[in-house]
């Protein structure tokens, strides 16, 4: 893509190097931006619907001078002159994390999928964390295939029934790598490096894993590291 300016964390806004990664992709005080914060893919975790006001409350408190919820599952059912003037008019998109299979169904069925091409090529900023990082990569499940054999899946939470019925494994394909969060953290043990590792072999991608001191900053297809903790990468073999 010509024109793209990109945020892909692992888990949000959680250092000052990010913080200013953020603030230079807007070319503006946050104070000063507008966003819409897609909260989505948690309702897919268990406790999700009830820790749901706690991530979109951390995304609030960055200050913006407006913040909007986009419910995707509500857009289907919506003349389109209800909301498209809305997120046309935002600064930046944000895509929270969760399961990433249920958030690509539904970026898919709302129509936002086929809407974010043009809205970066106006200018609009995405920024996403863990699962929503991983919907503009170029493969969501490549190690799914070892991973059913093994029954050792990369999500805590993962629900193959839910996956047939809501679930999608289409990304965006804009940047021409793939992407592990949560490097290491203690809430994700299948998340080591030793892992990552295994499951880099499986993709035909370069691939970032990052902990979640660490994020990408991309423009117009050049990616920066921004880092205050422990990140790899693994060069296509």
């Amino acid at each position: 893509m010509a024109k793209c300016k990109l945020l892909l964390t692992s888990s949000g806004i959680t250092n000052y190097s990010i913080h200013k990664a953020l603030v230079d992709l807007l070319g503006k005080p946050i104070s000063e931006s507008s966003a819409l914060f897609i909260p989505l893919a948690i309702y897919a975790y268990p406790q999700g619907i009830k820790n749901a006001w706690q991530v979109i409350k951390g995304w609030g408190d960055l200050g913006w001078k407006t913040l909007g919820v986009l419910e995707l599952t509500a857009l289907p059912g919506l003349p389109k002159e209800v909301w498209l003037s809305q997120i046309e008019e935002t600064d930046a998109i944000i895509v929270g994390g969760g399961n990433k299979f249920y958030l690509s169904f539904w970026m898919e069925k709302s129509g936002l999928f086929g809407m974010l091409p043009q809205l970066l090529e106006q200018g609009k900023i995405y920024v996403g964390a863990s699962a929503g990082s991983m919907m503009l990569t170029a493969d969501l499940n490549f190690d799914y295939d070892r991973l059913k054999q093994s029954g050792v899946y990369y999500d805590d939470e993962f629900n193959e029934e839910m996956l047939s019925s809501a679930g999608s494994a289409k990304t965006l394909s804009l940047v021409d790598f793939v992407i592990r969060p949560h490097l290491n953290a203690d809430y994700f043990s299948q998340a080591n490096l030793e892992n990552i590792e295994q499951w880099a072999i499986k993709a035909d991608k370069p691939l970032y894993a990052l902990d979640d001191q660490s994020a990408l900053k991309i423009i117009d297809g050049k990616v920066e590291v921004i880092s205050k903790g422990d990140w790899k990468l693994f060069e296509r073999s």
